[in-house]
């Protein structure tokens, strides 16, 4: 039995790496809120694009387990490296949820990430991933 691949809004993660950077930061990178599918997870994330950082920001899942969050990952560095962007900021905010997900909890603890209190934003589950790729290449 084969298993069908992860997909955002419908696309695999080559479709979406083949988008021209310009659509991305259209819609993908625009500063505010978005609502996504990844799988059968429907996600409110915000991603914003800086001169060497993009910062992440994972608000509610809702649904999935098919290994969404590590898909996601991949996805986000390999456009990091496309980029040229030298760090990503991952904050996730599942600190407080009424309704846990221990192995959601397991995974970021498991990548590195650390609870945190973050100005304005409150209790996250924060990690800073740096692309050390970018840092040597010109």
């Amino acid at each position: 039995m084969s298993r069908q691949p992860i997909t955002i809004e419908g696309y695999t993660t080559d479709e979406i790496l083949e988008i021209p950077s310009e659509q991305i930061s259209d819609f993908i990178f625009c500063d505010h809120p978005i609502v996504f599918r990844v799988g059968t997870a429907e996600i409110l994330g915000e991603f914003c694009l800086n001169p060497d950082t993009l910062t992440v920001e994972l608000a509610h899942v809702d649904g999935g387990g098919e290994g969404i969050l590590p898909n996601l990952w991949v996805l986000i560095e390999r456009i990091a490296k496309q980029q040229k962007i030298s760090q990503i900021e991952w904050i996730v905010y599942a600190v407080n949820c009424a309704k846990p997900n221990p192995r959601l909890r397991r995974l970021l603890i498991h990548k590195g990430f650390v609870t945190k209190v973050l100005p304005v934003k409150g209790d996250v589950y924060y990690f800073l991933d740096e692309i050390t790729e970018n840092k040597n290449s010109s």
